[in-house]
C-alpha cells in the first residue's frame, strides 16, 4: 500500500474528504488544530522566518546580524 500527503484548502476539505470516502479509501484525518487570527498570523511568522533561515543556508539570502537587529531597536 501506498501513502500521499495532500495539502487541501480549508474551503474544500469537507468536500475533498466526502468525495475520497465515496471512492472507498481509507483516509485518517489528523487532528485539525484551530487557530484564532493572532495564533495563525504568529505561525505563518515563524513559517516565514524558517523559509528565510533555508534560504540563507542555501546562500539564496542575507540575513541581517544580531547587532544590526538590535541597533534597530
Amino acid at each position: 500500500m501506498k501513502q500521499i500527503t495532500l495539502n487541501i484548502p480549508d474551503n474544500k476539505y469537507n468536500f475533498f474528504l466526502e468525495l475520497i470516502n465515496n471512492l472507498g479509501f481509507n483516509v485518517k484525518d489528523k487532528k485539525t488544530i484551530n487557530l484564532n487570527l493572532e495564533e495563525k498570523e504568529f505561525v505563518k511568522n515563524i513559517e516565514d522566518a524558517f523559509k528565510d533561515v533555508e534560504l540563507h543556508l542555501q546562500g539564496k539570502k542575507k540575513l541581517q546580524n544580531a547587532r544590526d537587529f538590535l541597533n534597530e531597536l
